[in-house]
């Protein structure tokens, strides 16, 4: 039998106690720090972990002056209580949700941008009517992996290919190019696109994380030679410099409703269409959770697109 075979056959008869014990204390790399987190003193804690190196004939940490890090065993175990954990958390998720009351812990991960900028604004709506629901809102450029629990719902701005995953189209958006009445009216209006090349463009950088529309878009606003640049990693950036006069800003058009002192620039120029999704585990289909934050996404979207409608026809 394999060591990591052995491991996951003997986990099974190991003491839970000792097992979360040991999970706290790899995930926080000090006896002491786990002790704090679980209330136990940092030699009750070292009791543990020697009584579970004993019961598998294995060193699971390597002991240095600045902390632990794990042996190779002590990796293989870890990989175990780690996807053991995010099991329970998937369990207890599931029991805690309930037919008629909307409550618990809710993690959800979206872009930088429109999690400042368009899903937080509208966050009051929701907690209004669900007020003992915690969300848990985890802002980031990188994909979080859904099916091993890094996240229970995401909105991002391609399709997931992850497996497993209930994926929900919501919207679609376009990248185009903005500034501030006052930058307009002191550095005068853009009539064609090579006019960027007395101006700043204010974007996110063409090598971060990012949808292939914008950084398309970017590298083809550059080949006309823009007379200063700015890059910002996220969009919120990118917006508070446009904010603060500082150039012609490239931003989803998401932004229209909630700053209506910005002006497009170039209003036929514009990046590809980028798809916004929704998406969340199969496992959590039936999450009272996940349904009720979804519709409330939904709804706001399409009271979004009606705002925009009608400023439109005005």
């Amino acid at each position: 039998m394999s060591l990591s075979a052995q491991i996951a056959f003997e986990s099974y008869q190991m003491d839970w106690d000792k097992l979360r014990i040991f999970h706290a204390v790899a995930d926080a790399g000090s006896l002491t720090h786990a002790g704090d987190k679980l209330h136990l003193s940092q030699s009750a804690v070292s009791r543990q972990i020697r009584a579970l190196e004993e019961s598998l004939d294995a060193t699971l940490f390597h002991r240095h002056a600045r902390g632990l890090i794990l042996t190779e065993q002590g990796e293989l175990l870890f990989d175990a209580t780690n996807a053991m954990a995010k099991r329970l958390d998937s369990a207890a998720a599931r029991i805690r949700d309930s037919d008629d009351k909307v409550l618990g812990n809710l993690r959800v991960t979206t872009t930088i941008g429109f999690g400042n900028l368009w899903l937080a604004p509208r966050l009051p709506t929701l907690f209004e009517k669900y007020p003992e629901l915690n969300i848990d809102l985890m802002l980031e450029e990188r994909v979080l992996d859904l099916p091993m629990r890094e996240a229970d719902v995401a909105i991002r701005m391609k399709e997931p290919s992850q497996a497993d995953l209930i994926r929900k189209k919501l919207m679609s958006l376009q990248i185009q190019l903005y500034a501030t009445k006052e930058y307009i009216a002191k550095r005068g209006a853009l009539t064609e696109i090579s006019d960027i090349s007395e101006h700043r463009l204010i974007c996110q950088s063409t090598e971060s994380a990012q949808v292939s529309a914008g950084a398309a878009m970017v590298q083809h606003l550059m080949t006309y030679e823009p007379q200063s640049l700015l890059n910002v990693n996220n969009y919120f950036g990118v917006l508070q410099a446009v904010l603060h006069n500082l150039g012609i800003g490239a931003l989803p058009d998401y932004l229209i409703e909630d700053f209506p002192d910005l002006v497009r620039v170039l209003p036929d120029f514009e990046s590809a269409e980028v798809p916004v999704f929704l998406a969340y585990p199969e496992e959590l289909r039936h999450s009272k959770r996940i349904s009720t934050f979804r519709d409330f996404v939904q709804e706001e979207i399409i009271a979004h697109r009606k705002r925009l409608r009608q400023r439109a026809e005005k």
